[in-house]
């Protein structure tokens, strides 16, 4: 909710301004979730709570390597509180592990799990095309699918066919916005020095990145020994959003290629990007048995910019129904900061 949408307050000479009975009710609400907020354990430190909201937390702002720097317990008086279900203090998410962050401002709003490394399945698309794309390669270069782009098991399936011949920038396309995976292992197969050397490059982005708790075996994330923890991707999904290539592939609606003697079809795998009430910048999902479904992104939420983490959720939909909640309650979270700023000035 904008500025413009808070109703002015009127005072006649010599009266203290008198506030209307909504904005009494947000002050009451703001006073109530600061009370039960909890602050955030430092890394390294001591386990996490359910989940840590409302708090600052300083996001330096070089490009390399990203920090996202915890809140100190310093900082906050400590308050405990029973956790209810559906309540104002914390959204209600599916997912295991979570991370909120207002890039604008500064601040983690919330955060679940933020620094327990887990299996990231597809997520790692966006390093694998991070690193591609910035080895400069020309993105009108044809590259052929090969038989060493097919992976075996579950999870594996491809309706690109082996021999299918598409530009660089076609392969970015694929393995960002439908998660392809031969695609994604096309273009690492073919970045300087080969396979082996892209991920090794994808490694060493994510030491460069600050991703401490980052590893990388594969580039589409069908093993699970591809782990990382939102903070870290977090960190990721901001550097992925100043790639051109990256957010303009992950956001496409849809794309058709031709595939041996026919034409093949592909949708975003995030249902998102069709909701004409999201402005997202940049977004991957990602799933396998042992990710979950897994869903990170970068959006502007009422003229900030807010990063969403949400992994090992329970469904396909739930984890979009979960960054629908996040929205929600970002939104909810910034209306009360507007109205303490405005109580603040009376």
């Amino acid at each position: 909710m904008g500025y413009g949408l808070l109703p002015k307050m009127d005072a006649g000479p010599g009266k203290r301004p008198r506030l209307p009975a909504l904005v009494w009710t947000c002050l009451f609400v703001a006073a109530s979730a600061a009370a039960g907020a909890v602050p955030m354990a430092v890394p390294g430190g001591g386990a996490p709570g359910p989940a840590i909201v409302a708090g600052r937390s300083p996001l330096r702002g070089s490009p390399a390597p990203i920090h996202l720097a915890s809140i100190s317990r310093s900082h906050h008086r400590h308050h405990h509180y029973r956790h209810h279900r559906g309540s104002g203090l914390q959204p209600n998410l599916r997912s295991t592990e979570a991370l909120v962050v207002d890039v604008t401002d500064h601040k983690v709003l919330y955060a679940r799990k933020a620094d327990v490394p887990v299996p990231i399945a597809s997520i790692s698309k966006l390093m694998t095309s991070l690193v591609v794309a910035e080895a400069g390669q020309p993105l009108d270069e044809v590259l052929q699918v090969d038989p060493a782009d097919r992976a075996i098991g579950r999870g594996a399936a491809s309706r690109l066919a082996v021999g299918t011949r598409l530009t660089r920038a076609q392969l970015f396309h694929l393995a960002l916005m439908a998660s392809e995976n031969r695609a994604a292992h096309a273009l690492a197969r073919n970045y300087p020095g080969g396979l082996a050397a892209c991920i090794a490059a994808m490694n060493a982005k994510a030491r460069a990145l600050g991703m401490t708790h980052t590893h990388f075996v594969e580039p589409t994330g069908l093993s699970s020994q591809n782990t990382s923890t939102p903070d870290d991707l977090a960190k990721l999904v901001m550097a992925a959003a100043r790639s051109p290539v990256i957010r303009r592939y992950s956001t496409s609606r849809g794309y058709t290629i031709r595939s041996g003697r026919r034409m093949v079809a592909y949708r975003n795998t995030d249902m998102l990007v069709d909701r004409r009430s999201w402005h997202i910048v940049v977004q991957k999902t990602g799933f396998t048995n042992a990710a979950g479904h897994c869903l990170v992104l970068q959006a502007v939420i009422d003229h900030r910019t807010v990063v969403m983490v949400l992994l090992n959720s329970w469904g396909k939909y739930t984890r979009v129904a979960d960054a629908r909640r996040v929205r929600q309650w970002t939104e909810a979270q910034l209306t009360r900061h507007v109205v303490r700023q405005v109580a603040s000035r009376t």
